[in-house]
């Protein structure tokens, strides 16, 4: 994949030589000082990545209905995710599992943050049980009751 980055100014400022650079590159990373960058791109490429990555979702959860691509997708799990060997064995099946229909989902949805959350929430997981001290906090009963724990965003149960 090639990416031409640039600043969103040189956008706005010359606007015909920055979109003329989509012929060589796939996508043009539009620098912001004061937000998130952007990705341009055109409709056709944005397509066809949609299509590449709902193919590739169905044919893993195709995979996964056979005890051989359940093997498989977990012999290859360690090499796309290092991060997983710190994991028990039942938690990596259950990453596996998860992993699959979560990009099933998305493939129908075309829309990949779920998967992207998913697949943050696993390594977090993954760095507790990597680290000894942490998960023993994480863990082991205080004894305590610390009361009833507030709702996000600030508002008390």
């Amino acid at each position: 994949m090639s990416l031409m980055e640039t600043n969103l100014s040189e956008l706005l400022n010359k606007p015909k030589a920055t979109l003329a650079a989509l012929r060589g590159a796939r996508r043009i990373l539009l620098r912001r000082r004061d937000d998130e960058d952007l990705v341009l791109t055109t409709a056709a490429r944005a397509e066809q990545d949609s299509t590449v990555m709902g193919a590739t979702s169905r044919m893993f959860v195709e995979m996964m209905r056979t005890p051989q691509g359940r093997t498989l997708v977990l012999d290859v799990l360690p090499a796309t995710f290092p991060w997983v060997r710190y994991l028990p064995a039942h938690d990596v099946r259950e990453f596996s599992v998860e992993l699959v229909e979560a990009l099933g989902a998305a493939a129908e949805l075309d829309n990949t943050a779920a998967v992207a959350q998913l697949i943050t929430e696993w390594r977090h997981t993954a760095e507790v049980h990597a680290d000894p001290e942490l998960y023993a906090a994480l863990t082991t009963d205080s004894g305590e009751d610390y009361g009833p724990v507030p709702e996000p965003g600030g508002a008390a149960a």
